[in-house]
């Protein structure tokens, strides 16, 4: 299943960090996506919808994808 466009379901941040990746001089399109939420909706709820976004992705994959998803991120994979 897609992800959701209703705010929280994680389709925005992904249509938004793919539309930054095609722009010059952006490294990290999740990162800028990050931070425009934050500055749009507060690092509280930014923080409550990543929080959600992880647990489905735990319910999906199970707990040592998103483990591994971290280590991605952190560079040590």
């Amino acid at each position: 299943m897609g992800k959701s466009m209703k705010l929280g379901g994680g389709g925005r941040f992904a249509k938004l960090e793919g539309q930054l990746a095609g722009k010059p001089g952006i490294k990290d399109p999740a990162a800028v996506a990050a931070s425009i939420g934050r500055k749009k909706y507060g690092a509280a709820k930014m923080g409550e919808m990543a929080a959600k976004g992880k647990e489905r992705a735990e319910k999906k994959e199970g707990p040592s994808a998103s483990l591994s998803a971290m280590k991605r991120a952190q560079g040590d994979l």
